[in-house]
């Protein structure tokens, strides 16, 4: 009985120290991964240059996760990275840019709206060649174009914005997993993502709102009327981006989109929220810039 006892405790022990280091890793990457968007953040030519890297990783790691070997998507996005980001916003050469942003706009939301339509059904999500060009144009790409804009927000360069929205993302995610791990016993998603529960989606839901506050207080950007409606976007439009991705990994079989950031696999499971979420905030900072 007693070598059965110690036995119990070494393995609890064995577990718990296995545990508590995957979470040390996990913030540490994580901690580093926030200085440097945020520090890149405070310059509009170093935020071009980081979020053109991220782009291209990302839509590396998401052509693995559908299969797709053709280099044509990396063309799309940089042609969109390029008229739309660094023509668009720092050279502002004439109002084409500003109808033709609306139009990819428009598109991108269209494109999403049916990713969210597929989550939801029990079919396997688009993987055909058409459909992979249209996703990775207007799922990825258009993603971090939009990121990018909202940067800008219709203005003078705004890095208090898009840093606002990642914390938002980031509150949303980090107290989503600690509820949701420790409290959760209903499940949100269990086909797609068995760890995610409703309990975690609100508390999730709850601590971005909060946090929607502090930034509210500590920027003056916007009213705390939208950051608020900000966190609310963020909380279900970035859990869906979250599912979504999920999906497609579960299709490919794989755990992970990629190695990149230890703790956390590759940098689309850290910014697969951000690049879903981004066009819904820029639709309702477009709303908002028409109507003030």
């Amino acid at each position: 009985m007693e070598a059965v006892q110690k036995t119990y405790t070494y393995y609890c022990w064995k577990i718990c120290n296995i545990t508590m280091k995957k979470f040390i890793t996990r913030a540490i990457s994580g901690i580093i991964f926030a200085t440097i968007l945020i520090a890149a953040a405070q310059n509009k030519w170093s935020l071009l240059g980081i979020l053109m890297v991220f782009g291209f990783v990302c839509l590396f790691e998401f052509n693995k996760l559908i299969e797709q070997r053709n280099r044509l998507s990396y063309l799309i996005f940089a042609a969109l990275y390029f008229a739309f980001g660094f023509v668009g916003i720092f050279f502002k050469k004439g109002n084409g840019i500003n109808e033709a942003s609306q139009i990819l706009h428009v598109v991108t939301v269209f494109v999403l709206l049916f990713l969210i339509r597929d989550l939801f059904s029990s079919k396997s999500l688009p993987k055909l060649l058409t459909n992979r060009y249209i996703n990775t144009t207007f799922y990825i790409s258009s993603g971090v174009v939009f990121l990018l804009l909202i940067a800008y927000n219709f203005g003078n360069y705004s890095p208090n914005t898009i840093v606002g929205m990642f914390t938002l993302i980031w509150l949303n995610d980090s107290f989503a997993y600690l509820i949701g791990t420790n409290f959760g016993k209903q499940k949100l998603f269990e086909s797609v993502s068995p760890k995610k529960t409703v309990e975690g989606f609100l508390g999730g839901v709850f601590f971005a709102a909060l946090g929607s506050y502090f930034i509210f207080k500590f920027t003056d950007e916007l009213e705390f009327s939208s950051w608020l409606i900000i966190s609310v976007i963020v909380s279900i439009f970035g859990t869906i981006g979250d599912l979504i991705e999920s999906k497609y990994k579960r299709q490919a079989a794989v755990k992970d989109s990629g190695r990149l950031i230890p703790g956390h696999g590759g940098l689309l499971d850290r910014l697969d929220s951000a690049i879903f979420v981004s066009p819904f905030i820029y639709l309702f900072l477009r709303i908002l810039n028409y109507v003030s």
